[in-house]
């Protein structure tokens, strides 16, 4: 295997990869004898949340592919003199991974959302995707004492991509706690991308995704839900970065490599 270039913000270590290098390290998982690999997306939220949950570190830190999902992150990377390629958004890797399953037939499972979406999200796939293959779906609404019999489920599918669309830090905790047990070669975490690719939130236009405005046009969408946090969230991620920022720049440590 080749050496990519690793960058680290806030305890987090980075793959620095381009969109196109992380779908073809997610199809390098599928291809190879089958085993759990974990994809984390992180953006400032996630940064910030991990300084209080050590769990949700644990999850991100043991990941097999960590990827910058924020401009915000990219930029904080950028400014601190280590390598940032590009923003790989969980959104669009998700689309893009979905449309490598139907070009290479491979099995998809679907775990989030409500009943309604993931309903949509599979007949979407299907009818975007033609080769794609439905290993199962299920809604994110069911009680602790279903967790074991779903992962067991989702083996039994022998799906190779399992996409969760359920908030954090639930989603990297729970798939870091069950990957073993899960077999599923590319377990990824995607939030609220099943409402988006289902056609049923609008995703903000892309100028406002190259210029890091996208929560700030999702904050026009739900402003009640989410001012608060955006509010608090953004703040400290500002602070945090930019204090590691001058440090790295005063210090400048070398860049981490790893393996692509």
């Amino acid at each position: 295997m080749k050496h990519t270039e690793r960058a680290e913000l806030l305890g987090l270590s980075f793959d620095a990869v381009t969109m196109e290098t992380a779908v073809a390290r997610c199809l390098a998982f599928c291809r190879a004898p089958r085993a759990s690999h974990t994809v984390i997306t992180a953006n400032a939220s996630h940064l910030c949340m991990m300084r209080h949950n050590p769990e949700l570190a644990q999850s991100c830190q043991a990941a097999h592919l960590i990827v910058a999902d924020g401009m915000s992150v990219v930029w904080a990377l950028r400014a601190s003199g280590q390598p940032a390629p590009e923003r790989v958004a969980g959104v669009d890797l998700m689309a893009r991974l979905l449309a490598a399953a139907g070009e290479h037939r491979l099995r998809v499972y679907f775990l989030g959302a409500t009943r309604e979406v993931v309903t949509a999200l599979v007949e979407m796939s299907c009818a975007r995707h033609p080769g794609i293959e439905i290993a199962g779906f299920r809604d994110g609404y069911f009680r602790h004492d279903r967790h074991l019999a779903i992962v067991e489920e989702i083996r039994a599918s022998g799906a190779h991509m399992l996409f969760v669309g359920m908030p954090s830090p639930f989603k990297e905790t729970w798939c870091e706690r069950h990957r073993q047990r899960l077999e599923v070669p590319v377990i990824i975490g995607v939030g609220g991308s099943f409402d988006v690719l289902a056609g049923f939130v609008r995703r903000a236009p892309r100028w406002a995704q190259t210029i890091g405005l996208e929560w700030f046009w999702r904050l026009l969408m739900e402003p009640r839900k989410l001012w608060k946090r955006y509010l608090t969230t953004n703040s400290k991620f500002v602070w945090l970065a930019g204090r590691e920022i001058v440090v790295r720049r005063l210090v400048r440590p070398p860049a981490l490599q790893g393996y692509q």
